[in-house]
């Protein structure tokens, strides 16, 4: 937002951002093993933020669970029960979060463009009274209020910035819960039969430095979730 500068008095409007909040984590349904899933829970991490002004926009909603049994290799044979996940390719191809951050750009460019019209207008306003002001064409009586009237204006965008800043970190919230209690609930299903003591969470730049390829099964999963989410018909 530009400065805008008056003779008497100055006004001055601040630009704002509204940028995502960080991820939440939900859990819901049984444990199949004590230490299932501890480090994926910890670090998966499947949006990304999208900028300024973009809001996370859905219905919270539930979704049934399918019993699916995915094809996937034998479980690794030895002490060491360990699996992991590419998260950065869930991220990528998992549609679920396609459509989630599709809505997320979709309800976020028609916030931003809300408050670019308001301040837009501000702007246009403003400027017109300074120039009344510096060519004395407005009377000191009128100028005190029209200059009131802009300030409360003013104070009314920017009430309306953090408003929309906490709806981008409620909507994100909520839908980090959904996603992560989808991924987790499944992985509980998928290890029934497997029983796995752990199944990892691996990204560019974790903490995991490297990874054996013989234990990824992301590929299996990601199968199974893009299955299950197109029975549910994309809801």
């Amino acid at each position: 937002m530009q400065e805008e500068n008056f003779t008497d008095p100055a006004m001055k409007q601040e630009a704002a951002t509204v940028m995502p909040a960080n991820e939440a984590k939900e859990h819901n349904g049984k444990h199949s093993h004590p230490l299932l899933m501890v480090s994926l829970i910890l670090n998966l991490v499947l949006l990304v933020g999208l900028g300024v002004l973009y809001v996370l926009f859905f219905h919270s909603r539930r979704t049934q669970e399918a019993q699916v049994t995915p094809v996937i290799r034998n479980a690794p044979s030895g002490p060491a029960r360990i699996v992991y996940l590419n998260l950065d390719t869930l991220n990528e191809k998992y549609e679920f979060v396609k459509n989630l951050r599709s809505d997320l750009e979709s309800t976020g460019k028609k916030l931003q463009n809300e408050i670019l019209s308001e301040q837009s207008a501000f702007e246009k306003d403003a400027a017109e009274f300074q120039a009344k002001v510096q060519s004395n064409a407005i009377a000191e009586d009128r100028a005190k209020v029209v200059y009131e009237e802009l300030m409360q204006r003013q104070q009314l965008l920017a009430d309306k910035k953090d408003k929309y800043t906490q709806q981008v970190a409620d909507k994100e919230m909520n839908m980090n819960l959904r996603l992560l209690d989808t991924v987790t609930n499944f992985l509980k299903r998928y290890n029934r039969k497997f029983g796995y003591e752990y199944i990892l969470g691996y990204k560019t730049a974790g903490e995991i430095l490297l990874a054996n390829d013989s234990l990824e099964i992301t590929r299996e999963v990601l199968d199974a979730l893009n299955e299950e989410y197109n029975q549910r018909g994309k809801k």
